[in-house]
């Protein structure tokens, strides 16, 4: 995660004797602005449709030509296995591998660790399969987690420690703390 820190310091008298001198410490730190629901929602349309293009333009000929049973409507036929593991591995690559998929990288948006490091394969892993499992499996009210989170993160992302972040978008935040000069001076040790 990118930041950009710029500190400030002002000295401020509460009162006009010198015993009440209070230090106040400004610090603009910028930090990438959470991508929320919507634009989410649009970026895995987007992902869809490519996966879905994906299955009409390659998959489906195939079957055809090999004379294959499409129509099956169990969850366990050859048809549905193989989009299920296109869709696992497009999800799973494209974020290892780009920090975004083609629907994120539309919209300008990406995936990023908590820490700031990179991506490795168990956190990927964990959140696009085993995370997207979970979030599916209840009628995909988990996704909806995202729209009511402070970070904007859903379910997936709790569990691999993740934020979805805009590229180029920064949010100003300013963290303000004060130091009364008196208890400072208290605090320093005496050196004789």
């Amino acid at each position: 995660m990118s930041e950009f820190v710029q500190s400030q310091e002002q000295h401020v008298q509460g009162n006009t004797s010198a015993t009440q001198q209070v230090v106040v410490h400004r610090t603009a730190q910028y930090g990438q602005k959470a991508a929320g629901f919507w634009i989410r929602f649009w970026a895995y349309t987007v992902d869809i449709l490519v996966l879905a293009s994906i299955g009409m333009l390659l998959i489906k000929p195939i079957f055809r030509l090999l004379s294959l049973e499409l129509n099956n409507p169990e969850w366990y036929a050859p048809f549905t296995i193989i989009t299920a593991v296109i869709f696992y591995v497009y999800f799973v690559l494209m974020t290892k591998l780009c920090s975004q998929t083609v629907g994120k990288m539309i919209f300008g948006i990406r995936v990023i660790s908590k820490d700031g490091e990179k991506l490795k394969w168990g956190t990927v892993i964990f959140r696009e399969w085993i995370g997207r499992l979970i979030s599916i499996i209840p009628l995909n009210i988990p996704y909806l987690v995202v729209a009511f989170t402070p970070k904007k993160q859903g379910v997936h992302d709790f569990i691999a420690d993740t934020l979805v972040v805009h590229e180029a978008v920064y949010d100003l935040k300013e963290k303000v703390t004060y130091e009364n000069a008196i208890a400072k001076e208290l605090h320093e040790p005496n050196v004789f």
